[in-house]
């Protein structure tokens, strides 16, 4: 067995699937075990883990598909309303770590359910986070 992930298979076509477009460098396709239909992925061909891999222009380019998929999407499925979704890490949900995209089409009545409750951090907190955060930030430009 092949120590490729699965991604990295069917970037190379070795797994089937539905594929919507494809050049180069990323492949759109039909998630095979969708939230709703016409759940859509978008992958770099190459192998990146997470959002903390991606180089910038690689990351900027996937965008681009990331919009014309949507757009597509509710074209031809006839829903305006879409969930985009992107996993970093397993806390973060990520189970397959080949860094994608997730367009879900929403429906009215589906049971695809997002959610989460607000944290409520003290104001010194919160002071701190955006502190380390900025400077973070600024270093890195």
């Amino acid at each position: 067995m092949s120590d490729k992930c699965i991604f990295c298979k069917v970037a190379d076509h070795e797994l089937p699937s539905r594929v919507i477009y494809e050049n180069d460098d990323f492949m759109v396709l039909l998630d095979q075990f969708p939230s709703s239909l016409g759940h859509t992925l978008v992958i770099p061909k190459l192998h990146f883990e997470n959002i903390f891999d991606i180089p910038e222009d690689t990351a900027a380019n996937l965008q681009r598909l990331v919009v014309k998929a949507a757009r597509a999407l509710s074209k031809s499925l006839g829903t305006s309303s879409i969930n985009i979704l992107q996993n970093n890490g397993s806390l973060a949900g990520q189970t397959v770590f080949h860094y994608h995209v997730h367009l879900i089409p929403r429906y009215d009545g589906d049971s695809v359910k997002f959610g989460w409750s607000a944290a409520k951090p003290a104001a010194e907190e919160f002071d701190a986070c955006a502190e380390k955060v900025t400077a973070s930030f600024n270093a890195s430009n």
